[in-house]
Order: structure tokens, then sequence, then C-alpha cells
């Protein structure tokens, strides 16, 4: 793969197929092109909340023009129905992904849904290597706060978030769940964005 493949500036093709922003930025999102609507209806008020946050604390504000943003297969046709059953063009997929993930090494990617989230756990071959039977809201939200309380910047820090947001008592115990997960994850981002600023080059100038 070369460097003129991995260019900041992504083609009109790549944008079809969910692509923006730049490689080299530090904060990667990866989502199921079966449900590219989860971009503005999880995202936006997530990313809001960070925003809010950072801004509070360091009077500053991330470049989101420069967030890389990505689909995790081209075609959606081939995203699996179950996690015991990949195609072997989603594992070409991965293969790639892995490719130029491991070039750039992002340092915060956030995934959304199961389907993201499995398919990172097999780029990065995370462990255990056999996951649950399916990657539910506790699950996923399990995996959230492993991911922030074991953050390092020496490494690709995975952030999984919901694709759509259900109440569960095992996960935010509130009435109004829906508010209460966007300031949740938001603010638990923030604070290690917040905590390696200086290590960081995600600012607007």
């Amino acid at each position: 793969m070369t460097d003129s493949t991995l260019s900041r500036d992504l083609s009109l093709t790549d944008q079809a197929n969910g692509k923006s922003g730049e490689m080299i930025y530090p904060i990667w999102l990866l989502f199921n092109p079966k449900h590219p609507a989860v971009r503005h209806y999880i995202w936006t008020p997530v990313l809001a909340e960070i925003q809010d946050q950072v801004y509070r604390e360091l009077r500053k504000r991330i470049d989101s023009s420069k967030i890389y943003t990505r689909f995790a297969v081209s075609d959606s046709s081939i995203v699996p129905n179950t996690l015991n059953w990949w195609d072997a063009k989603v594992a070409a997929e991965i293969a790639n992904f892995r490719e130029f993930a491991s070039l750039h090494k992002p340092k915060i990617l956030i995934s959304f849904g199961a389907f993201p989230f499995e398919f990172l756990r097999r780029v990065y071959a995370m462990k255990p290597e056999k996951g649950p039977k399916s990657w539910g809201t506790t699950n996923l939200g399990d995996e959230f706060i492993k991911s922030i309380e074991h953050f390092d910047l020496n490494k690709t820090n995975i952030f999984p978030l919901l694709r759509r947001v259900v109440e569960s008592d095992k996960y935010i115990d509130d009435l109004d769940y829906t508010d209460k997960y966007f300031k949740y994850v938001g603010t638990n981002i923030a604070r290690r964005i917040i905590e390696h600023k200086d290590q960081l080059n995600i600012w607007m100038d």
C-alpha cells in the first residue's frame, strides 16, 4: 500500500463509502454500513458532550473536521448476521484495515454497535479470542468501562459505543437514559483527552 493510497485527501469514492477526515488524525470512528445514520443520532450528541467538557476545562476545541470516519466494510451485504459466521470478504477487509491502522496508529478508535466492535477485536486480536454470543448493551458497556480504565496512549484505545440507546438497568440506572448515556460516555472520553492534552495533536488552531 503506497503513501498516495493513504492520502489525507479522500476521493469522492471514499466519501461514498462513508470515509471522511484524515487517516493521520489520532481519533477514528468506525460504523456499520447498514446503519450510517448512527453518525448523527449517536456520535453528534456524544461529540457535543466531549467538546463541552474539553472547552470548559481547557478553553480549546477538538478539530472534529479531521476525525477519520469510515465504515467497517465497504459493502453492507457482507456484514455477517451473527458473530459466528464471517465471510472471507470480511476477513480481507479486516486484513486491509489492520494494515493501514498499524501504519497510522490511531490513539482513540470509537466503534458503534456490535459488528464494528467485533471487527476491531479481530483486527487487533483482542483477548479473549472468543467473545460472547452477542454484543448487547451490557456487554458493550462493560467493554467501554474497561477501555476507559486502561487508557494508554502507547496503544490504540478502542471505545465501543452503542448503535442505538436502549434502557438497561445494568449500565446506567436513570430514567432519562438517552441523555444520560451521551453525557456518560462523552464525559469519560473527554476526561482521558484532557488528561493527555499535550500528547494529542487534535486541537483547532
